[in-house]
């Protein structure tokens, strides 16, 4: 697969110019193209301070400067919804391993019980693992994920009417109990190996995307045949739609595939995606309105089936990414 030289740069988005009578038609234009066309933008006007940014960036840089002993006792292999520390290549994508390390972080909620008879991806909802030797994470990470939660929830009616649609369609699937997910990582550099994969070419499994990523640079995103480099953008996040707007749109929008490629030598990278999704048990309906008699229908992948019902979708994509997870946790879900 062919790389892209780094132009043209993906579309930028104003979000601020949405409040803006003399800028609102002009805006949802754009974001309309955005979605429709790439399926990624460097968001700005998004209101989060570049201190707030610095502080979850510097924290995040903290974290994987803990000694490997206080990282690991906080394992995701600790946790049966998939929360926590995972080691370097010991998260799959496409089947191999990724040269980078993460912490996962979601909605700070109690475990539920889980029965026989229900669904298995209530197994998702549960509490977090925070590392003892860095106390001041969890209240900035929760804190930085309800900041973004608000963000992303203005950009997605926004979304909604740029497409002709009620701006309000998808609130009662976010208003109680929504999914959200933080990821703090690094990527350290080459692998051993000479692969280049950071991660793998994949689709996010949900609604949007919002990532902050330090100025390494490494993201690609699938244009045609090829990937195209997304150089950071100071102040701006990149933003891109996930499988779930793909089904609730007939393909109208549609999710991209996106890799990271690994820095170079020992030069290491570091981010932090927030995945803004509804209620594990949110059906996702198709979204009314007139563009969809310009809607493709949904790609079918055998590879990758997709679910309507949110939690289906996310539990198949932690399973395929943890399978050492999977299989001390919930080893009825691994296929044989």
């Amino acid at each position: 697969m062919p790389n892209l030289p780094a132009g043209p740069a993906l579309p930028a988005i104003d979000l601020s110019s949405a409040d803006d009578p003399a800028t609102r038609s002009a805006f949802l234009r754009a974001l309309h193209d955005a979605a429709h066309d790439v399926g990624f933008f460097h968001l700005t006007g998004h209101g989060i301070s570049d201190a707030e940014t610095a502080r979850v960036l510097a924290l995040t840089k903290a974290f994987f400067a803990l000694p490997e002993a206080d990282r690991l006792a906080v394992s995701n292999l600790n946790s049966p919804h998939f929360r926590g520390y995972t080691r370097i290549g010991h998260e799959l994508t496409g089947g191999r391993s990724d040269w980078r390390d993460q912490l996962d972080i979601g909605a700070e909620r109690d475990a539920i019980a889980v029965g026989p008879g229900d669904p298995p991806y209530l197994w998702l909802e549960g509490p977090n693992q925070w590392p003892a030797a860095l106390p001041e994470l969890r209240a900035a990470v929760l804190a930085w994920q309800e900041r973004l939660a608000a963000v992303a929830h203005r950009l997605l009616r926004a979304l909604l009417t740029a497409v002709g649609a009620p701006a309000d369609f998808f609130d009662e699937a976010f208003a109680d109990r929504p999914h959200l997910h933080t990821k703090l990582i690094r990527y350290p550099g080459s692998a051993p190996s000479g692969t280049g994969q950071g991660v793998g070419a994949h689709k996010d499994y949900g609604f949007l995307t919002l990532l902050l990523q330090d100025d390494v640079g490494g993201l690609q995103v699938r244009r045609g045949d090829g990937f195209l480099d997304v150089p950071p953008l100071p102040g701006a996040f990149v933003v891109n739609l996930g499988e779930l707007l793909e089904i609730a749109t007939e393909g109208y929008l549609s999710a991209t595939d996106h890799r990271v490629v690994s820095p170079p030598g020992a030069v290491e990278r570091y981010s932090v995606p927030f995945f803004y999704n509804p209620r594990l048990d949110a059906v996702v309906d198709t979204v009314p309105g007139p563009y969809l008699r310009r809607a493709p229908g949904i790609a079918h992948d055998a590879a990758n089936p997709l679910h309507a019902e949110y939690g289906r979708n996310e539990l198949k994509g932690w399973i395929r990414a943890h399978p050492e997870v999977a299989l001390r946790h919930h080893r009825e879900l691994v296929a044989g």
